[in-house]
C-alpha cells in the first residue's frame, strides 16, 4: 500500500498569483514517487488543480449540510464537483476556534455520503501530555467523532484518522518516533473495537520534514502523513514525497 502524503496549505499563499507560482514549482518535483500525493489548498485556490494529473485534490473542511443558507460555507457535495477526493476535518486550529467533536461527526457523515475520504484530525494539547491524558483526550475525541457512524458508510472510501499532537504543529518540535508508534497503536486499538482496520488509515502531522517523515512511516508504521509548512517549500515536499 502506498503512503498518503496530504499537503496542508492552510490559509497560505496570500495571492492568486503566488499559489499558481507554488502549486507550478510543487507539481514540476514530484512527478517521480509513488506515493498517493493529496493537495489541500485553500478553498479559494481549489480551480488551479482541477483537471491535473498525478495527485489528488482535497479540501481543508466543509459544512455538514447539502445546500442551505449557511454564508460562507462549502458543502462535501460542492467540493465533490470541483475535483476534490479528500478533505480535512476536525483540526486543532479550527477546534480553537470553538469546532466541537459534535460539529465535527456531522461534517464526518456528510463527506462519507458524498462519496469523499474523510481526514478525520486528533490530538492532545502539552497540558493534556503533561497530565498523562494523551490517550483519554485521543480516546474521547475519536469515539464522540465518529458515534453513530456505521461500519457500512465506510465501505466505499473508508477513513483517515490523522494523529497530530498540538504541540508539534507548526512549533519545530515532532513527536518522538517510538512515542508516535505508541499513540498509533492506541488509535488502532480504540478504532478496532468500531471497524475493521482494513478501513482505517493512519497518518501522521506536526512538524513533519524530509528529516523525519521517513521514520513515521518506516518505523512508527503510519500510512501516511499530514504535512502543514514543509508543503509550502518545493524542494522540501518534494524530498518528502520521493522518499516512498
Amino acid at each position: 500500500m502506498k503512503p498518503i502524503i496530504i499537503a496542508n496549505w492552510k490559509m497560505n499563499p496570500a495571492s492568486l498569483k503566488e499559489a499558481k507560482s507554488l502549486f507550478s514549482a510543487v507539481s514540476k518535483k514530484i512527478k517521480k514517487t509513488s506515493s498517493e500525493i493529496v493537495f489541500c489548498p485553500p478553498s479559494a485556490y481549489l480551480f488551479l488543480f482541477q483537471k491535473k494529473q498525478g495527485f489528488k485534490l482535497g479540501a481543508q473542511n466543509c459544512h455538514w449540510e447539502e445546500r442551505g443558507a449557511f454564508t460562507g460555507e462549502v458543502s462535501a457535495l460542492q467540493l465533490s464537483s470541483l475535483g476534490c477526493s479528500y478533505i480535512i476535518l476536525g483540526h486543532s486550529e479550527r477546534r480553537k476556534q470553538g469546532e466541537t467533536s459534535e460539529t465535527v461527526k456531522n461534517k464526518v457523515n456528510s463527506v462519507l455520503e458524498s462519496g469523499l475520504m474523510p481526514v478525520l484530525c486528533i490530538g492532545e494539547s502539552r497540558e493534556q501530555r503533561d497530565r498523562g491524558e494523551e490517550q483519554k483526550v485521543l480516546e474521547q475525541q475519536i469515539l464522540e467523532s465518529l458515534e453513530g457512524i456505521s461500519q457500512n458508510k465506510l465501505k466505499t472510501k473508508g477513513l483517515c484518522i490523522a494523529y497530530e499532537p498540538v504541540w508539534a504543529i507548526g512549533t519545530g518540535m515532532p513527536c518522538d518516533p517510538e512515542e508516535a508508534q505508541k499513540m498509533m497503536l492506541f488509535i488502532k486499538k480504540v478504532v478496532s473495537g468500531i471497524y475493521p482496520l482494513d478501513k482505517i488509515k493512519i497518518l501522521y502531522g506536526g512538524s513533519v520534514n524530509s528529516k523525519n517523515a521517513e521514520e513515521y512511516i518506516k518505523e512508527s508504521g503510519y500510512d501516511g502523513l499530514l504535512v502543514g509548512g514543509s508543503s509550502l517549500d518545493p524542494e522540501e515536499f518534494s524530498k518528502i514525497s520521493k522518499l516512498f
